[in-house]
C-alpha cells in the first residue's frame, strides 16, 4: 500500500466502502490483522473469534480472507457455514464465549458496498475506544502475509465451520412465545430484501416471504427498510388482507413494520409501541436509551410512566455500551435498530419482528388500533428524514452554516428556541425540531425533522435544504 490517506475508516457502524475501490481483499486482510494484533493478548483469546457474512457480492470470499488472517495469527477462528444475520454473529460472540465477532456486511448500503463490523464479547457493538486502537494499528500495516491457506488452516483445525443459523434458531425458540403466535393465527408477510434474514421466520411460522433469494444487486434497490423501498410489500398488503408486514435490511439487524392497511409504520412509532408492550404487558423494568435523532414521542411516554430516558449520539455502539453496563429495558436508534433486555445489547430485526407478532397476539388488537391509542394519548407526531448526496465542499459549507446558527435565528421557516450539538446540530422550535448532520457510513448530509400536531416536515426539510445550499 502506498503512503496515501488510510482507506480503512470506521464510521458509526464499522467500516464500509465500495467494492473494488477501497473495499479490497488486501484492505479486508489489513483490517483483520489490525484486529488480531490489538486483541492477541485478550483474556479470552484462547476461545478464539467468530466470523459471519451476509448475501452481498463476494461476502463469503471476504470472510474467508479475514479468517485466513486470524488463523495465520494463531487465533482459533470459527466461521459460519452459510450467510447469517449480524445479530447471529453477536449472539455467537457472546454465547460461545469468544473474544469478538467479525461480520462481513455493509448492512443497508447500496449493492456497490461491503463492510467489516466488529462485535464485542458481550454481543454488542465494539466499543469506540477499541476501534480507535484498531485504526491506530492499521497505520503500521502496509501488507499482509498469509503463508497458510484457508484450506490448510481448516485441515489443521485452526479454522472450523460453525452452524450459525441453527444455533440462532434454537435460541429464538426459548425467547419468543411461538405457541401464542400460532394460536393467534396471524397472517404475516415478510420482505427479506434479498438479505441475510431470508427463510428464518418461516422455520417457525407460516409467512409469505418476498425477495427470499440471494441477489447481490438487491433488485436494483438498497436493502434499506425505509418507506420509499417498500412499495411491493405495501401493495401486496393492500390487495390481500394481512395482519402484519415485516421488513428487515441487508444484514437483518433493522426492522420496518407495515400495518394491516398496508401503511408504513415509521420507525419512531415502531419503537414506541415496543416500549408500551414491554412495559405494560411483559412488566419489564429498566431505562430506555435512544439515539439523538429519535422521536420526542418516546420522551413523552417515558416522562408519563416515570421511565428514565438516556439520549446518546447516533450509532448503535453508543446504545450498546450502556446496555452492557446498565439496566436497560430497550434501546433504539431512529432507523429501526432496536435492542431488547434479556436478548442482546444489539439490534435484531428477526427477533423484533417475532416480538411484534407476539405483541399482536397478546393485545388482540391491530397495529393501527395500537397506534391510534398512542395518538389519542399523546397527540400526533410526524417524522421525516432526507439524505442529500453532495460534494465535499458543499457538505463542509452546509455543516458550517448550520453550526453557526443560534437561538433566535430561523431555519426551515421556524424560530430556534433551543440548540443541542450532541451529534450534529439539532434545533428546537415551538412545535418540533430539526437535526442536520453528516452520515457516518455514506457520503451524505442527513436532515431530520419532527413536528407535533400537524405535518410540516416536508416544507421545513425543503426550506432547510435550500438554506444550506444543498
Amino acid at each position: 500500500m502506498s503512503n496515501t490517506e488510510e482507506p480503512v475508516k470506521f464510521g458509526t457502524d464499522g467500516w464500509r466502502a465500495v467494492i473494488a475501490d477501497t473495499y479490497t481483499f488486501e484492505n479486508v486482510k489489513r483490517a483483520a490483522l489490525a484486529t488480531a494484533n490489538v486483541f492477541k493478548n485478550h483474556r479470552k483469546i484462547s476461545n478464539g473469534i467468530i466470523i459471519g457474512y451476509d448475501t452481498r457480492f463476494q461476502s463469503k470470499e471476504f470472510a474467508h480472507a479475514a479468517a485466513m488472517v486470524f488463523g495465520n495469527a494463531g487465533i482459533k477462528t470459527r466461521i459460519t457455514d452459510s450467510f447469517v444475520t449480524t445479530p447471529t454473529v453477536s449472539l455467537l460472540a457472546r454465547d460461545l464465549n469468544c473474544t469478538l465477532g467479525v461480520m462481513i456486511t455493509a448492512s443497508h448500503n447500496p449493492f456497490q458496498y461491503n463492510g467489516y463490523k466488529l462485535k464485542d464479547e458481550f454481543g454488542g457493538s465494539m466499543d469506540p475506544d477499541e476501534i480507535l486502537k484498531i485504526e491506530a494499528e492499521l497505520k503500521n500495516i502496509k501488507s499482509v502475509d498469509t503463508p497458510k491457506s484457508f484450506e490448510e488452516l481448516l485441515n489443521e483445525g485452526v479454522i472450523e465451520y460453525f452452524k450459525g443459523n441453527e444455533f440462532y434458531l434454537n435460541y429464538l425458540k426459548d425467547k419468543i412465545d411461538i405457541a401464542k403466535i400460532k394460536k393467534a393465527d396471524l397472517k404475516v408477510i415478510y420482505d427479506a430484501m434479498y438479505g441475510a434474514g431470508q427463510n428464518l421466520i418461516g422455520t417457525f411460522l407460516k409467512v409469505k416471504q418476498l425477495h427470499g433469494e440471494v441477489n447481490p444487486g438487491f433488485g436494483k434497490n438498497a436493502p434499506e427498510p425505509v418507506q420509499k423501498n417498500l412499495g411491493e410489500i405495501c401493495s401486496d398488503m393492500k390487495s390481500v388482507k394481512y395482519d402484519l408486514g415485516i421488513v428487515t435490511d441487508g444484514d437483518a439487524d433493522r426492522i420496518a413494520v407495515i400495518d394491516e392497511n398496508g401503511d408504513f409504520l415509521d420507525a419512531q412509532k415502531t419503537f414506541a409501541l415496543l416500549i408500551k408492550y414491554l412495559f405494560e404487558k411483559k412488566k419489564m423494568t429498566g431505562k430506555v436509551v435512544r439515539g439523538f435523532s429519535t422521536s420526542d414521542l418516546v420522551r413523552k411516554y417515558c416522562e408519563k410512566n416515570n421511565i428514565e430516558l438516556i439520549t446518546v449520539p447516533i450509532g448503535f455502539k453508543h446504545i450498546s455500551k450502556i446496555m452492557i453496563n446498565d439496566d436497560v429495558m430497550i434501546g433504539a436508534e431512529e432507523s429501526g435498530g432496536i435492542g431488547i433486555k434479556g436478548h442482546l445489547p444489539e439490534r435484531d430485526g428477526i427477533f423484533n419482528g417475532l416480538l411484534y407478532m407476539e405483541m399482536l397476539a397478546e393485545y388482540g388488537k391491530s397495529i393501527s388500533e395500537l397506534k391510534k391509542e398512542f395518538d389519542d394519548e399523546f397527540g400526533l407526531y410526524f417524522y421525516q428524514r432526507i439524505d442529500v448526496k453532495t460534494t465535499e465542499e458543499k457538505k463542509t459549507n452546509a455543516l458550517k452554516k448550520s453550526h453557526q446558527l443560534k437561538v433566535g435565528d430561523e431555519i426551515g421557516g421556524k424560530k430556534i428556541t433551543a440548540k443541542d450539538d450532541l451529534d450534529g446540530n439539532k434545533f428546537y422550535f415551538d412545535d418540533g425540531w430539526l437535526l442536520v448532520r453528516a452520515s457516518g457510513t455514506e457520503p451524505l448530509i442527513r436532515i431530520y425533522c419532527e413536528t407535533y400536531g400537524a405535518d410540516q416536515t416536508a416544507e421545513i426539510l425543503n426550506f432547510t435544504k435550500l438554506f444550506l445550499g444543498l
